[in-house]
């Protein structure tokens, strides 16, 4: 029963001072809501970033050339074969039909080209990949298969997806983690100016006996609570942000090739997210200011 109380009083007293000091309080939200909006914001475009580079890598593709010698049913009958090998997606099928009208598309109008027969074509087989960095490997092993004569690649084009898609994902966990710092520096410094007001009572309170966790806990619910409340208001503030960016991007005529994710699917992640972030950066923010003043 002494415990519960304990308990009880120090999370009252944390909650109480959020009305007693109400404007520190509702500055320390704000911050913590912006705080956590930039960081969302930013990672919400480097998610999206990631989805468009997936959906460019898996459009990457190489060409495997079947063997003259096998008919174009036995060409077919590759297929399984191709796919059972490992990293591949997909494999497309192109007879030398296929092949030769949409070579006589792309240069249509060369005399150069004209009445070449469909024999000097080969069947072939467009294969996509699930991991394109894997692209030199996964050819290796397609050409390992009986009846594949040879293959043609980009493996630059493969090596210039995977840098820039590294890249771009240490740029992201960089920066998301500066701003953690920043957003911990600024509320720690919000929090402190609060605390600034009540050091005299901190004072009284150390002269008393009272021990340095008797003091430091209501403030640690305190930050607690902000913490949370800033992050649940800032999950509706970025859901708002993002609809309406979504909705700005799906109507222009200039940018509307870029693809969003809807935001139902990521809603429970992003909401989880905002509540941790919050609950680190109130917690830690007030052990970072009530620091100093206990130091008596």
């Amino acid at each position: 029963m002494r415990q519960r109380y304990s308990f009880g009083y120090l999370f009252s007293e944390g909650f109480h001072s959020i009305f007693t000091h109400g404007f520190m309080s509702f500055a320390a939200v704000c911050m913590i809501v912006c705080c956590l909006l930039i960081m969302g914001s930013f990672s919400l475009v480097a998610v999206n970033a990631e989805n468009m580079f997936s959906d460019l890598e898996q459009e990457n593709q190489f060409t495997a050339y079947i063997d003259e010698a096998l008919t174009q049913e036995e060409a077919r009958a590759l297929q399984d074969d191709i796919e059972a090998v490992p990293n591949v997606a997909r494999a497309e099928f192109e007879s030398k039909e296929q092949a030769q009208t949409e070579f006589e598309a792309d240069y249509d109008g060369n005399p150069l080209f004209e009445g070449l027969p469909s024999s000097v074509y080969r069947d072939r087989f467009h294969i996509y990949l699930d991991d394109i960095s894997l692209l030199t490997q996964t050819e290796d092993a397609v050409k390992q298969v009986d009846g594949v004569a040879s293959t043609k690649s980009a493996p630059e084009i493969a090596e210039g997806f995977t840098v820039i898609r590294n890249i771009a994902s240490a740029v992201a966990v960089i920066l998301v983690a500066i701003l953690l710092l920043v957003s911990l520096f600024i509320i720690s410094n919000t929090i402190k100016l609060a605390t600034f007001n009540r050091r005299e009572e901190i004072a009284i309170m150390k002269m008393c006996g009272a021990t340095n966790a008797f003091v430091r806990w209501p403030f640690v619910f305190e930050g607690m609570i902000l913490g949370l409340t800033g992050a649940i208001v800032g999950f509706f503030l970025q859901w708002g942000v993002y609809a309406l960016v979504s909705q700005a991007i799906s109507t222009s005529d200039t940018i509307q090739l870029i693809q969003i994710l809807p935001f139902q699917p990521m809603a429970l992640w992003v909401l989880a997210a905002f509540l941790v972030t919050g609950l680190v950066i109130g917690v830690v923010g007030s052990v970072l200011a009530i620091r100093k003043f206990l130091q008596v």
